[in-house]
């Protein structure tokens, strides 16, 4: 028996699904059928998992439907969501395969209530973006070691307390001025530009902290407002903006010089670490003292070669007696040589000439006699004229010349030359270096005239 086609009519032939393939069936016919809607409720079981994906159920007075945002989708959501919030949210409505539920893929969510005031903030967005308040070629850097920081908030509010303390643990000794002002409510926005404005015209610090603490969208306005966007992009003084948690983002937050996502975490902005200046202290001290070490060993290394080129006078005297000595004996080295080879010439005349007669070869031979003598004694008083000359030169340039003649060389207790009565003051020590001997002598006075 075939149970199978007990139920089918005659001529037709019926399609056995599985289960999953009747699921996969339903998630088709929703997704055609159903397109992405905004669906409101209140918000429970959220779980948010490891993976960085949303799970929840959304709820009303009659109702409910299981609901999952991924992480993609979740981390342009402005706030954390919470069991019991209000929400709307833009969903694809499918199913679960695996377990047959029906369930909202949620693509967008904002707080009930809450769409009217996020669209008023994308179009002030947008429009100061387009103006250029967003670009980062106007952002200024922060002070890295400002002389005092500014912080613009409530005195009520908790984010003061945790910017404080923070402030204390890194920099206990920087100075702070708080600028207080609300930071909720209808006045709040021109409150926010007083302070901004006092803070400018005061001038007391080099960075400014512009926080609050989180919440809705409602409770974060005040920061959304155009004037206050505007007043903290003209600003003089650097801003931080940290308002709100990590996923708050605010229209001060873009037009701040640098987004910090908590008020805690602007504090450690705007503060440098004792410790890390203390770090960069020693290390620049490090740096400072090897450099002047380098320097010190060079300057030791010029002096060494200064001192092993510089001559004293009397060093240069000897060399250049020396050198005259040498000259002296030089010429009459060739003195001698001269007179030796004229008489082995006469010499060798005499031994090829035929024998003269006597008289006249003793005429001829005292004349050549006469004639060398005269030659010899001419080459000597030349040798004796160069050699006076010499002398005299190397006498012009000789300190011992020099105080022979009366004068003396008067040096200070470093052994520097005084050359003028202002070297010398009263009571100076003075050595006196005289053409034979010394003396020791004390100044009794100095005038300022050459004569004295």
């Amino acid at each position: 028996m075939n149970t199978g086609s007990t139920d089918e009519s005659p001529g037709l032939t019926r399609e056995i699904l599985t289960v999953g393939q009747l699921n996969r069936m339903v998630a088709g016919l929703l997704q055609r059928s159903v397109p992405p809607v905004w669906v409101s409720g209140e918000l429970s079981n959220v779980t948010r998992a490891a993976s960085g994906h949303w799970y929840f159920t959304l709820k009303d007075a009659s109702a409910q439907v299981r609901a999952v945002m991924f992480r993609g989708r979740a981390q342009h959501v402005g706030f954390v969501p919470r069991e019991g919030d209000r929400v709307e949210v833009r969903a694809q409505v499918t199913l679960y395969e695996p377990r047959g539920d029906y369930q909202l893929s949620v693509e967008s969510m904002r707080r009930a209530g809450a769409g009217d005031l996020f669209q008023r903030f994308l179009q002030l967005k947008a429009r100061l973006q387009a103006e250029g308040l967003f670009d980062a070629e106007r952002k200024r850097p922060l002070p890295p070691t400002p002389r005092a920081i500014g912080i613009v908030t409530s005195p009520q509010a908790a984010a003061l307390r945790d910017v404080l303390t923070t402030l204390r643990r890194r920099s206990p000794g920087l100075p702070v001025v708080v600028y207080p002002t609300p930071v909720q409510g209808v006045d709040a926005p021109a409150a926010i530009v007083a302070a901004l404005a006092a803070a400018a015209r005061r001038r007391d610090c080099d960075v400014l902290l512009l926080v609050r603490g989180g919440g809705s969208i409602e409770d974060l306005w005040a920061f959304n407002d155009e004037a206050v966007a505007r007043a903290v992009a003209a600003s003089p003084i650097p801003v931080i903006c940290g308002v709100g948690h990590e996923t708050d983002f605010t229209i001060a937050d873009f037009v701040a010089d640098q987004r910090a996502p908590t008020p805690t975490a602007a504090a450690t902005l705007a503060a440098p670490d004792w410790r890390d200046q203390l770090r960069a202290a020693a290390t620049l001290g490090a740096r400072l003292a090897r450099a002047w070490q380098r320097r010190l060993e060079s300057h030791e290394q010029r002096l060494d070669t200064s001192a092993r080129l510089l001559r004293s006078p009397s060093v240069q005297w000897r060399e250049r007696a020396l050198r005259l000595r040498a000259l002296a004996q030089r010429i009459a080295a060739l003195a001698a040589a001269s007179l030796a080879a004229r008489s082995m010439r006469i010499d060798r005349l005499q031994a090829g000439l035929r024998l003269p007669r006597v008289d006249v070869a003793g005429h001829r031979l005292d004349a050549a006699t006469q004639g060398l003598l005269r030659a010899a004694q001419s080459i000597e008083a030349r040798c004796d004229e160069r050699l006076g000359r010499a002398a005299a030169a190397l006498a012009l340039v000789s300190p011992q010349a020099v105080l022979e003649r009366g004068y003396a060389i008067v040096q200070d207790g470093s052994g520097r030359v005084v050359r003028a009565s202002r070297d010398a003051a009263v009571g100076d020590a003075l050595s006196v270096t005289l053409a034979e001997g010394a003396l020791k002598v004390e100044v009794r006075e100095a005038g300022a005239g050459g004569s004295h």
